[in-house]
């Protein structure tokens, strides 16, 4: 049962009898309660806390609540109107939006003179912040069927998240442009969801002893290929305000391990000036 969701339950057991009878048994009517606030405050919390920090006081540090709020919005949608069984998907969105925030907050705490050192701290902190993220759609029952499938969706997306941020800042590394960023992130999702995914739909294949034909491929990479794709509508609200601020602007490169902005470089005389001392100055 989703945290967020409370009412009246209608609980009824099923079982084909045959000819025997009824199929299903006397429904029995649960008001559900909707459990405390702690867990759904718990992503907004933290995301206020790291607003504290020192290198995000400022007024353009509280733009990070505009793709994240933006985000949370889309996991509101009535679960009417999503194909059956997909609801999970948007809780796992839910979370990784969570972890993104955290990490663009902390790209000044995360990057490193390595690349690879970059990612893991990276890779990390999506982690760390995106189950934080998943308790407030989830609750703290972790071990339900539901949140097993958010985790397992959510930890891939982590996962996939953070190879394309290294792998895209490697390609983009010597000059950054917002739009090839953006083509070269979305090709790198959906590249390393179908490497992650690819070994279990052979698995399967050799598992079913040929009732899984080759030409089956389609009914299991497009599924794949449309969670890639809403990984990548997860994480272009912060890319374009990363592209609107010019604070997050810098926390993405950081992030990329691009070359971050520099000083205008001083003209000669303006460097001569900078340069004199009044020990070298001439007296009048």
């Amino acid at each position: 049962m989703p945290l967020t969701a409370g009412g009246k339950l209608s609980i009824v057991v099923s079982s084909d009898l045959g000819g025997l009878g009824s199929k299903d048994g006397s429904p029995i009517v649960y008001n559900w309660v909707m459990p405390g606030v702690a867990p759904l405050l718990l992503p907004w919390l933290v995301i206020l806390g790291l607003l504290t920090l020192k290198p995000n006081r400022c007024a353009a540090a509280w733009l990070i609540w505009l793709p994240l709020g933006g985000t949370f919005a889309l996991t509101l949608w009535p679960p009417s109107m999503l194909p059956a069984g997909t609801n999970f998907f948007l809780d796992a969105l839910a979370g990784l939006a969570v972890g993104l925030a955290a990490v663009w907050l902390l790209a000044n705490y995360l990057r490193r003179h390595h690349r690879f050192a970059t990612f893991g701290c990276v890779l990390l902190a999506l982690a760390g912040f995106s189950a934080v993220g998943m308790v407030a759609k989830q609750g703290l029952s972790l071990m339900t069927v539901e949140s097993l499938q958010v985790g397992i969706v959510l930890a891939v997306g982590v996962l996939a998240s953070a190879v394309a941020l290294s792998v895209a800042g490697l390609i983009c590394r010597r000059r950054y442009r917002p739009l090839g960023l953006y083509l070269w992130l979305f090709v790198l999702l959906g590249g390393v969801w179908l490497v992650i995914t690819a070994p279990f739909f052979v698995f399967a294949m050799m598992a079913s002893g040929g009732n899984i034909a080759l030409n089956s491929w389609p009914e299991f990479f497009i599924p794949v290929l449309a969670i890639a794709s809403g990984n990548f509508a997860a994480l272009l609200p912060f890319l374009i305000l990363s592209s609107a601020s010019p604070l997050f602007r810098e926390r993405l490169k950081a992030l990329l391990n691009a070359k971050l902005e520099t000083p205008p470089i001083l003209s000669d005389a303006g460097l001569n000036n900078s340069l004199e001392t009044p020990s070298n100055r001439g007296t009048p």
